[in-house]
């Protein structure tokens, strides 16, 4: 009963369509043809009566068709009002006042405030339009059918309006999702790609400084490692930049795959080795699944090594079966200085949300006896549909 009492309101406070378009080529053409048929009409039809002269007022009000869009309520006032006054004046003289058979072009108004107009507008409206309507058909003396049936033509017309109107924001809250969806993966993307090789730039630079003054070859050292890694970001922001161009093919987007990680199993002059072991049916295994495996592998070996204290080894494991693939990255850090659990901080949201995505899960917690271990748990296929 709440949802019905509050309904009055809630069309009240609705807003008017973003955008209305105003009067444009067809809008006139449009005007123009209704122009000519009423014209010829009223010619056809006009007698040497002062009652002729609503055919006329029928013509006059023609020109609402150019800003039934952007000022619907105006012209449903102008238009409607106009032959309101004329079935008010048949009921008061009891003269037959004739009308255009052109002015069926008025359906477009009521269309046009329901699907353009503010709540307020078609809360205003709705009633002159049912009122002119009602007077049409009493000065007109139609029968029941008649009634139900001119009642009826106007209702459809204010119920496509609605549809179409929702309809086009159904499908403009659907294309801001896939745009919110979008930019989280960039987002993501960015983190996993540009902020690994960063990271890693700014370790080495800031190793390379402490040991410059005692050992100078390690600033060497660092610099060369801090130069490989410019340049593989220089190399993921390219392919990134290509796949976001509009002309550009899709097929040059960055798009890693499991049989990628064993570039990651490198041997680092200082920190933990990386040991890679993949075991299980890979073949037919989903793009975005495979990808999303080495994003997640990446960004924990990242983490592991930049929070790891003591650590020598980080293990990476991937085991497929006929159902699912599972991720475990585990490494051999000292927990006495381990991060708590609860200081979560974009990496690990990034890696949960990827794996939900592609209806999967994904843990990150203190290993039992020494280190920290991620697991991650995906379906073959990504996400049922």
């Amino acid at each position: 009963m709440s949802q019905v009492s509050d309904l009055p309101r809630l069309v009240w406070s609705e807003p008017r369509a973003s955008h209305p378009p105003g009067p444009g080529k067809r809008d006139w053409v449009l005007l123009g043809v209704l122009v000519v048929i009423g014209l010829l009409e009223a010619t056809a039809r006009l007698e040497p009566s002062w009652t002729s002269a609503s055919l006329m007022v029928g013509v006059a009000v023609m020109p609402t068709v150019l800003w039934r869009r952007s000022r619907p309520l105006l012209m449903v006032l102008l238009a409607f009002g106009a032959a309101a006054a004329i079935d008010l004046a048949s009921l008061v003289t009891g003269s037959e006042l004739p009308r255009l058979h052109a002015t069926v072009f008025m359906l477009l108004l009521p269309y046009s405030l329901f699907r353009w107009g503010a709540g307020r507008e078609v809360i205003v409206g709705l009633p002159i339009m049912l009122i002119s309507a009602s007077l049409g058909l009493i000065s007109d003396r139609a029968k029941v059918s008649d009634v139900i049936g001119g009642f009826a033509v106007l209702l459809s017309a204010v119920a496509l309006g609605a549809a179409v109107r929702y309809r086009a924001r159904a499908r403009s809250q659907e294309l801001e999702q896939v745009k919110l969806r979008e930019r989280e993966q960039l987002a993501r993307d960015l983190h996993d790609t540009v902020a690994h090789h960063v990271s890693a730039i700014a370790i080495r630079a800031q190793a390379g400084l402490a040991m410059s003054s005692r050992n100078p070859e390690a600033a060497v050292d660092a610099l060369r490692v801090i130069a490989t890694e410019a340049s593989r970001t220089l190399t993921e922001m390219r392919a990134m930049v290509r796949f976001l161009r509009r002309d550009e093919s899709a097929d040059l987007a960055p798009n890693p795959r499991i049989a990628d990680l064993e570039r990651l199993a490198v041997r680092p002059a200082e920190g933990p080795d990386v040991e890679i072991d993949i075991s299980g049916d890979l073949d037919d295994l989903s793009p975005s699944v495979s990808a999303a495996i080495f994003r997640l592998a990446q960004e924990s070996i990242t983490n592991a090594r930049r929070h790891a204290r003591h650590a020598t080894r980080i293990e990476v494991g991937v085991t497929a079966d006929e159902a699912s693939v599972r991720l475990r990255v585990s490494d051999d850090g000292d927990l006495t200085h381990a991060r708590p659990f609860a200081a979560v901080g974009y990496g690990l949201i990034g890696m949960i949300e990827r794996a939900e995505l592609l209806g999967g899960t994904c843990h990150a917690g203190p290993s039992p006896e020494r280190g920290w271990t991620v697991t991650a748990v995906l379906p073959r296929r990504g996400p049922a549909t």
